[in-house]
């Protein structure tokens, strides 16, 4: 059995040919939206879903008392996370003050909890509100925070339509979840 270097480690998989001077590139956690043509079967807000799956299968690396922080499936850099509220509101504005304290509050401690498990160089954080504005579950509003390295963005996006991620998502929450600060 030969390891290519794209292969996850320990997974290496006799029979699948030579890749030749390519590598592979393995998303695994995509064949779930594969299977269900892209869009989930039962049409429910998925953000409204997440919280009622456990931790590890949401993805969820902390639950606060108004919102959540979680991995986003597809995730621009490793580490893309989200805080999002469990109440299902779209707009900025229909927050209430603890609701927009507790994301803001929550961002801080993503972001601080990226220095200390990956140590990115910096951060895109925003919300992009309503469809029009690049939402892509607009009925539900939530925060992207980011990680950015130098030299993180190559042709693979542009030219492979690819992105590269080094670690499996299960094994980034466990990472972001060991870096998150507990109160204590």
């Amino acid at each position: 059995m030969s390891t290519f270097p794209a292969d996850p480690p320990g997974k290496a998989q006799d029979g699948v040919g030579d890749p030749g001077a390519f590598g592979r590139l393995w998303t695994p956690h995509r064949m779930a939206y594969i299977d269900a043509g892209g869009v989930k079967a039962d049409d429910r807000c998925p953000f409204c879903h997440i919280p009622e799956l456990s931790d590890e299968d949401a993805l969820i690396v902390f639950r606060g008392a108004g919102s959540y922080v979680v991995l986003n499936l597809y995730p621009y850099n490793p580490g893309h996370l989200m805080v999002v509220p469990y109440r299902h509101v779209a707009g900025y504005e229909e927050l209430d003050e603890a609701e927009a304290n507790e994301i803001a509050a929550l961002t801080q401690t993503a972001i601080r909890a990226l220095h200390t498990a990956s140590g990115p160089g910096g951060f895109n954080v925003g919300m992009n509100l309503g469809s029009i504005a690049g939402a892509g579950i607009a009925a539900h509003l939530h925060q992207h925070i980011v990680p950015r390295w130098g030299g993180d963005t190559n042709f693979m996006p542009v030219i492979g339509v690819t992105r590269v991620l080094p670690q499996l998502l299960a094994d980034t929450r466990e990472r972001i979840v060991a870096a998150w600060p507990h109160p204590g």
